[in-house]
């Protein structure tokens, strides 16, 4: 009887397919535009949602920032904290819900295609980076509302956002960045390897701020401490044109690094901006050293020595606790070298290039000989640079054994 039953339903789809016959391309293309007309609503409906949150949460910031003489700090702390996370619940959802079903039914724009794979990314961190997930998942989320806002010309919307997004996104950059600075400090007796993805995550992240926070605090004049870094802003604008070799992503770097002693102290404390200064020497020394095209090998020595004062005025001039009195001292006579060296710059440049050379030349070298990398070749460049300068001398003492060959002896 089933069976009966069953192929009596079968023969009934079958004549109705044969009645509706040109009608189910039209079926479905009412299907289809339904499809299409929910998902906008969705996004509508979340538009409207997040559109409110918003509205709270940059009311609630306003109170926080002004201290509202209606509620004390703590409450306004409180209901700002409460407004930021309702604020991000609902740009949470319409990730989920609106541009997930926009991927899902290919109605995605290549806007909304990128935003969905880079929360892929952002959430693939969570198992094994909760800390970094937690800040970086904060910060996708407000760069895509930000971009939404944009997008929509409301001028004034953007002006009273603006405050918030500029102080929240500076202390979410702040948080990263000290994230990585407790990695790094934990891992001081692993694999070089590891550390080396950290130093590139550091990198990465201090570019990102740059190109997307500072710029912005420059545009809206946010700081009034920031005349210490435009001009190195603007220097960082010339490594954001073109292709960049090995040299220019050090340079770049380097810059990268002295933007964070100004304003990245105490989220990337000396002990670690020393550690990521090691490695772009390390890096630049090795370039030097591999470089066999000798006008090549010279831009990237002078970018070394560039480097070397970097470190020296920059990051060394300013360290209080040494790991040793003894370094300490040889520390201290460098720098009152150093200050000799400078006080040719104004009556003799060219003089005052070479001591300087020379003055880093030599310092290096007491590094080099107890490396554990092989720095040979560059040792072996270090010390024509000083005969040329004059600094070394080189004996040469010719004999014979078996063969005849000639023996240097360089004394510095």
């Amino acid at each position: 009887m089933k069976k009966l039953y069953f192929e009596g339903m079968v023969s009934m789809e079958e004549r109705s397919l044969r009645i509706t016959g040109a009608d189910k391309t039209f079926f479905n293309k009412i299907t289809s535009t339904l499809t299409k007309m929910l998902i906008p609503t969705k996004i509508g409906i979340n538009g409207m949602l997040i559109s409110i949150k918003r509205n709270s949460l940059i009311k609630a910031y306003e109170n926080y920032q002004n201290e509202n003489g209606n509620y004390n700090d703590e409450e306004l702390s409180k209901k700002y904290d409460s407004a930021y996370e309702a604020y991000l619940e609902a740009l949470d959802k319409y990730v989920m819900n609106s541009i997930y079903n926009k991927v899902k039914n290919n109605t995605a724009s290549e806007f909304e295609k990128n935003a969905l794979s880079r929360y892929y990314e952002v959430t693939s961190l969570k198992e094994n980076e909760y800390v970094e997930y937690k800040y970086r998942k904060q910060k996708y989320l407000l760069e895509l509302d930000y971009e939404g806002i944009k997008v929509s010309g409301k001028v004034k919307l953007l002006e009273k956002y603006n405050q918030f997004y500029i102080n929240k996104m500076d202390n979410l950059y702040k948080s990263i960045l000290k994230n990585y600075s407790i990695k790094l400090a934990d891992t001081i007796n692993v694999y070089d390897s590891t550390k080396d993805w950290i130093y590139t995550k550091i990198f990465y992240t201090l570019e990102e701020y740059i190109q997307n926070i500072l710029s912005l605090k420059i545009e809206n004049k946010n700081d009034d401490n920031l005349k210490n870094v435009v001009s190195d802003y603007e220097k960082y604008e010339t490594y954001t044109v073109g292709k960049l070799d090995a040299k220019d992503n050090i340079e770049k770097n380097m810059l990268l690094l002295g933007v964070s002693r100004k304003l990245f102290t105490h989220s990337l404390p000396l002990i670690v901006a020393e550690q990521c200064y090691e490695k772009l020497l390390k890096d630049a020394r090795v370039l030097v050293q591999d470089t066999k095209i000798a006008t090549k090998r010279e831009r990237a020595y002078s970018m070394l020595i560039n480097l070397m004062e970097d470190y020296n005025v920059k990051l060394l001039s300013t360290k209080v606790y040494w790991e040793s009195q003894k370094q300490k001292d040889e520390y201290k006579k460098f720098w009152n070298k150093y200050k000799e060296v400078l006080k040719l710059k104004e009556t003799d440049f060219i003089e005052y290039v070479k001591q300087k050379e020379i003055l880093f030349i030599k310092d290096d070298l007491k590094k080099l000989h107890s490396s554990k990398i092989d720095y040979s070749k560059i040792i072996k460049y270090y010390k024509r640079k000083l005969v040329d300068y004059g600094a070394m001398k080189q004996i040469k003492d010719s004999y014979k054994s078996e063969g005849s060959y000639v023996k240097v002896k360089e004394v510095i």
